[in-house]
């Protein structure tokens, strides 16, 4: 597979070798209609501003010289006529040099008393001190913004010739797909993909064309993409990318003009498609939507401008602490999401879910972390740059909880922000004992924890001295819940408990190891005497109750272990296996921690704790007590 940066300058090359265009054309637009474009030629001031000299300040103008010598020992009445009252922006007279602040002017007598001198030009604004007449203001490929096109209104210029919006045409194919909004059966997915690239067409500033989705047809694909290709800058082709049995695009694209690489060493996306048909670029996006989105990134977007004239918009990057070890393959670049939050005094980055489907994880990302061929990954604790994807305001207003998943602090998520757009509350489900190994290293504010000790049947505090020795540690309660098996509707194979699991035929999907609920099913299998190798699907894990809850939905499964909640979220069964507390562990002194307090309020509020009892199986009655 080809490296990013040689992939582009070989589709650069099969551009111009098809004649390709450079550039889109100039059109000529007025100042109001053209922020956001790139200037096609260089922009001359027209006239000088200010195109006189103006006073700077509300006061009387003077001559600098009638004022030598005055200060509050010698004060100086300057009689009526010599002097004027000026207002901000008003011309300077005619003879006079300098302007006296009003403040600093009293009036009495028929004359003006001032106490201090002034220089000459004190408080003028001389001519053409902001812009020259007749030099440069803003050179060719420059992207206009509202100051620039307010410069040039106080320049003399009321147009300016740019670089129209490139079109970028979306044809999305397979058999499978549908538009979003129509119904869909199993084996369909709606075309998300096409909203997805047209908007970040859009968002760059080019002017998108969603085709209709042509179904899994070479002729057809061939056909749509020489129709499209004849009226955009740059064609997306989407899925068909890999090597699949109905994967079209490298055949299409071979077929009717020049493929020029297929293959990035590159995840997610490595399967991505670059050439050219007829005389228009050619992507060939994956249909994985984080994979597709990615490829916009790293291949649309650097050409769109190109065709611009410009550079690529980059995105500003920050350096952070990785909260865990990211594993990497050596022979491709991997960009991985990570959400980010300040804890300690440094950005912490914690690692999303990874899968190129995972298109949730791009919704959740506050930046995008490039881990380069060779790599092999990043240690925990290892400084990282980050690409930000969200504002640095609002990371600096996170408050990090990795942990055990749980219902109740993804509504919490939502109810804090509900409170204050300002405020997030990022969860990272790494299980129980991985929140409190982050909280020991000092990667995050709070650990959810329901981890069960199998020597006392007490949860999360008799782990603390393990885990966290001779630290100054606090813990406060968030919820009791009840844990048992998720079934179908019915439970109709009649499950009683844990000591079903090992039936023959049964199948089980788990939670990951280092979770509070993998631990209490491994304790309950071994006071029972069940090995995990006799159950079907125990090595199949989910990392969180709503994907197993969704697991056993599908039909796939029969049952998992989880929270009533998920099970109630899903319409399905549920056996009671025990009641256990969910807490929150943090350093004692983050108590006091001002970013904390509406997290704190929260949970003492009677309508939160109402609409966490509304989800089913949980009790607040000591929601927000500290117990340690």
């Amino acid at each position: 597979m080809t490296a990013v940066a040689e992939a582009l300058e070989v589709w650069y090359s099969a551009c111009a070798g098809a004649s390709c265009p450079d550039r889109v054309e100039p059109v000529r637009l007025p100042l109001s209609q053209a922020v956001g474009r790139v200037t096609a030629e260089t922009v001359w001031a027209l006239r000088s501003s200010p195109p006189f000299d103006a006073s700077a300040m509300d006061g009387i103008a003077v001559r600098a010289s009638d004022t030598a010598g005055v200060s509050d020992s010698a004060p100086l009445v300057i009689p009526a006529g010599a002097y004027e009252v000026v207002d901000t922006g008003d011309p300077l007279p005619e003879d006079f040099d300098a302007v006296v602040m009003r403040e600093h002017v009293r009036f009495a007598h028929g004359g003006a008393w001032l106490r201090s001198e002034v220089a000459p030009y004190q408080n003028v604004r001389s001519i053409g001190e902001d812009i020259v007449a007749n030099e440069p203001l803003l050179f060719e490929g420059h992207r206009l913004r509202p100051v620039d096109v307010a410069a040039c209104g106080a320049a003399g210029v009321t147009d300016v010739l740019v670089r129209r919006k490139p079109i970028v045409a979306v044809l999305p194919t397979g058999d499978e797909i549908r538009p979003i909004g129509a119904d869909i059966t199993r084996g369909q997915f709606h075309d998300t993909n096409s909203l997805m690239l047209a908007s970040q067409a859009e968002e760059i500033g080019c002017e998108a064309i969603v085709l209709p989705i042509e179904p899994d047809e070479p002729e057809g694909i061939g056909r749509a993409a020489l129709k499209a290709g004849a009226s955009c800058d740059l064609l997306i082709i989407i899925a068909g990318a890999s090597a699949g049995r109905a994967d079209y695009t490298v055949e299409v694209i071979k077929q009717l003009g020049v493929l020029a690489v297929h293959g990035v060493a590159v995840r997610p996306g490595h399967p991505v498609v670059l050439g050219v048909i007829g005389s228009t670029p050619v992507l060939g996006a994956p249909g994985y939507p984080v994979s597709a989105a990615l490829s916009f990134e790293l291949f649309a977007a650097p050409l769109i401008a190109r065709l611009e004239g410009t550079v690529e918009r980059a995105r500003p990057s920050v350096r952070a602490r990785l909260a865990r070890r990211v594993a990497s393959p050596a022979d491709l670049d991997e960009w991985v999401r990570v959400r980010l939050g300040r804890v300690e005094g440094r950005l912490v980055a914690t690692e999303l879910p990874r899968g190129a489907g995972a298109l949730s994880s791009l919704v959740r990302a506050d930046g995008l972390l490039l881990i380069p061929a060779g790599a092999e990954g990043r240690d925990a604790d290892a400084e990282v740059e980050v690409r930000l994807l969200r504002d640095l305001g609002g990371i600096e207003n996170t408050i990090v909880v990795i942990g055990s998943n749980d219902l109740a602090l993804d509504l919490a998520a939502s109810a804090l922000r509900s409170r204050s757009a300002r405020l997030t509350l990022a969860v990272s489900n790494l299980g129980s004992l991985g929140g409190l190994e982050a909280l020991r290293d000092g990667l995050c504010h709070l650990a959810g924890s329901d981890l069960l000790d199998p020597g006392t049947g007490e949860y999360t505090l008799g782990h603390l001295d393990q885990v966290l020795p001779g630290r100054d540690i606090a813990a406060v309660r968030l919820v009791g819940r009840e844990q048992g098996l998720i079934v179908a509707p019915g439970n109709p194979l009649v499950l009683r408990g844990i000591e079903d699991l090992a039936r023959a035929g049964l199948r089980y999907v788990n939670r990951q190891l280092g979770s509070g609920t993998r631990a209490l099913v491994d304790y309950e299998l071994s006071r029972l005497g069940i090995a995990p190798a006799s159950i079907t699907g125990y090595q199949r894990e989910e990392h969180t109750h709503l994907a197993v809850a969704a697991s056993v939905g599908s039909g796939r499964f029969d049952c998992g272990l989880g929270v009533a909640a998920a099970a109630r979220a899903f319409g399905l069964g549920f056996v009671p296996v025990r009641c256990e507390p969910y807490d929150l562990v943090l350093n004692t002194a983050s108590l006091e921690d001002p970013l904390l307090g509406p997290f704190w309020d929260l949970l003492s509020s009677d309508d939160f704790r109402a609409s966490v009892r509304a989800l089913g199986g949980y009790d607040t009655s000591e929601m927000g007590k500290r117990i340690l």
